[in-house]
């Protein structure tokens, strides 16, 4: 693989703790969520929620380039992820991703079969392909 970027990150102290990039753009209070046993303290994230972030606009920005490869520029696409964690049958966590796609100047069927086409080339869903459930709605 040809590197054309890397992005820098860390994390202390886990899912209750702080993370940040090394530019310092995201500089960011951890808490895990009520849900899941923690304090989910007001004002602070969790790796769901920046994963949910990362794949809804990589996801969108896939949705944008299959568009004009296909010459059928879009004005408008709104990706929002649902990022779930679980536990799973086997045992252990897992995740589920629900992808929701809004592209309103396409025909449903259209837009079906470019949402399609994002999924095949979006490196999130090529990283995710085979290891989680990504579901993918497009939505009126």
């Amino acid at each position: 693989m040809k590197i054309l970027y890397t992005a820098h990150a860390s994390s202390s102290e886990g899912r209750d703790g702080h993370t940040k990039s090394s530019d310092g753009v995201i500089d960011l209070a951890l808490s895990m969520p009520k849900s899941m046993g923690g304090a989910g303290k007001e004002g602070a994230t969790n790796p769901e929620q920046l994963f949910a972030c990362g794949y809804s606009a990589c996801f969108g920005g896939a949705v944008a380039h299959v568009a004009k490869l296909q010459k059928r520029p879009i004005a408008h696409v709104e990706v929002n992820a649902d990022v779930s964690i679980g536990m799973k049958d086997a045992g252990g966590l897992g995740l589920a991703v629900t992808l929701n796609v809004r592209i309103p100047e396409l025909s449903r069927s259209d837009a079906q079969a470019l949402v399609a086409a994002a999924h095949e080339v979006c490196p999130y869903s090529v990283a995710t392909r085979g290891n989680i459930v990504v579901t993918l709605v497009v939505l009126d």
